[in-house]
């Protein structure tokens, strides 16, 4: 086996699971979000999305990670790097929007600033009722 031809199975590996993981886990998050739904369906969706954003972000993670090696390692010349740049950009910033749907703050924010916000006010006002 070629190097080109290693680096472009790890990359599909990677790939793969990548979506295995998002589909895994939307499976997961599904089957929790069904059981917990007949006790408490408002907390139980805001699991299933909680949940989700957590598969997603994981995945990507690994979608982006295959995406570099391929490109890298195999033909880095000035248009796949650009082209990787924007699927980069791309990515990075759906996993920054996750971020902050789901933790209430940006990733480069400390937790302390988040505990700060409103959403954490308020879920302090009502743990404490």
């Amino acid at each position: 086996m070629r190097f080109d031809e290693i680096i472009t199975f790890v990359g599909e590996s990677v790939d793969a699971a990548g979506v295995g993981l998002i589909v895994i886990g939307l499976i997961i998050a599904t089957g929790r979000f069904l059981l917990q739904a007949r006790q408490n369906a408002g907390e139980a969706y805001h699991g299933y999305r909680h949940g989700l954003g957590r598969t997603l972000l994981l995945g990507l993670e690994f979608l982006v990670a295959a995406d570099i090696i391929r490109t890298v390692a195999i033909d880095p010349n000035f248009r796949n790097v650009g082209v990787l740049a924007l699927i980069v950009l791309i990515r990075t910033f759906l996993s920054w929007s996750l971020e902050l749907e789901l933790e209430g703050h940006w990733p480069w924010q400390s937790t302390r600033r988040a505990h700060s916000s409103p959403h954490a006010s308020e879920k302090a006002h009502t743990s404490s009722d």
